[in-house]
């Protein structure tokens, strides 16, 4: 059994100053105060005035430090896994891209085969699947050539893992897709499209419900075309959001905030290979990219995914707007674990949940990570 004390519990309505969380593998108590005399022989960690939240839920990672989901091996992953936790990242769903239909088959298969493997950090909750059923007018940094047409015959031995599937709702054949793919429980997001705001509005009636990087690689806000961004900012769609301050300029996440409920935004990064390393030549999908000055961009200066951190995402919003703590901690949290169905077991800090933690400083730098209540970090400064 451990302790933390001496630190400011992030909950999904409010920040307890000051208490304590008693926890093993699941979270046993919250406390108010820092009193814990009725606990004998238990582990204590000052918070030092800290921010205590839950483990941070990426639902949107390509690749990070040197590796790529669509390399389709376990050392890929597992490498993605054990450094993305420094930064807070306690799940996430390894995320595809548009190639060739076998690089993406073997790329899921990987998936599901490590799924229930041990990995030495950040857990899986399942895939993104992020092309080939696209639109070529917004395919931004995906391969052009292997985009198909909606089939749900290319991915259907691996449904049981795939949690969100990016799809262009105007294209021949989304339609029976998006409906054959609800049925089965996944998320249908739109992006890389070129779809009309009524075509957003009738692919909602067939089973969409969310949106895939909003603003980027679709159709945007017009005051005579709404496009997909009216029709996800006037709607109860949920949204990811990347907030590197390359993607979106900070105005935008101001209105982002404003027109839509808290709860229905996520904090995505669209990490690429070169996150978490230095400047340089990586690859995406394919494709060489280029890491320089904060940005990852294709040769043609298109950007390709980001070098963006969860962490980093949470301070840049806590910049770009004035919403409290808890309501910004919500969008790497509790919200994308709601989205997932996963929310009755980690997501938010309550008694009884899996111990997905991390102890940040007062700067919101990443301290210590616990994942079902094992050290995976320890006092990591960035």
């Amino acid at each position: 059994m451990k302790a933390i004390k001496n630190v400011n519990i992030v909950l999904t309505d409010r920040v307890i100053s000051r208490g304590t969380i008693i926890f093993d593998e699941k979270i046993r108590e919250i406390l108010y105060s820092s009193d814990l005399r009725k606990y004998k022989d238990i582990e204590v960690i000052d918070g030092m005035g800290g921010y205590l939240t839950p483990g941070f839920i990426d639902i949107h990672i390509h690749g990070f430090y040197g590796h790529d989901t669509m390399e389709g091996s376990y050392k890929a992953i597992n490498t993605m896994s054990e450094n993305i936790v420094k930064t807070g990242v306690t799940s996430f769903l390894p995320t595809t891209m548009t190639m060739e239909g076998g690089a993406i088959k073997r790329a899921l298969e990987n998936v599901a085969g490590i799924k229930e493997r041990k990995l030495n950090g950040a857990r899986i909750l399942g895939v993104n699947l992020e092309g080939p059923f696209i639109n070529s007018k917004y395919k931004g940094a995906q391969m052009e050539e292997y985009i198909l047409e909606p089939d749900i015959n290319l991915i259907e031995d691996y449904i049981d893992i795939i949690k969100i599937v990016t799809v262009a709702p105007e294209v021949s054949g989304a339609e029976d897709f998006i409906k054959k793919m609800k049925s089965k429980g996944v998320i249908i997001s739109v992006g890389h499209s070129a779809a009309t705001y009524e075509e957003v509005e009738r692919a909602r009636e067939w089973g969409l419900s969310h949106a895939t990087h909003l603003f980027n690689a679709m159709t945007g806000l017009h005051h005579r075309e709404p496009g997909i961004v009216g029709a996800v900012l006037s709607s109860n769609m949920t949204c990811e959001i990347i907030v590197d301050n390359i993607h979106l300029n900070p105005v935008i996440l101001k209105i982002v905030t404003r027109a839509k409920d808290n709860k229905d935004i996520i904090l995505i990064t669209d990490s690429m290979q070169a996150g978490g390393l230095k400047e340089g030549v990586y690859l995406l999908g394919g494709q060489k990219v280029i890491a320089k000055n904060g940005e990852a961009r294709l040769e043609s200066g298109a950007l390709a995914g980001s070098v963006l951190t969860i962490d980093g995402a949470i301070k840049n919003m806590m910049r770009a707007t004035e919403l409290p703590i808890h309501k910004i901690v919500n969008m790497a949290t509790i919200n994308p674990a709601r989205l997932l169905k996963v929310d009755g077991k980690i997501g938010h800090l309550k008694e009884g949940l899996q111990s997905d933690i991390v102890l940040l400083d007062k700067e919101f730098r990443v301290e210590r990570v616990y994942i079902e209540g094992e050290n995976k970090v320890d006092r990591v400064k960035s």
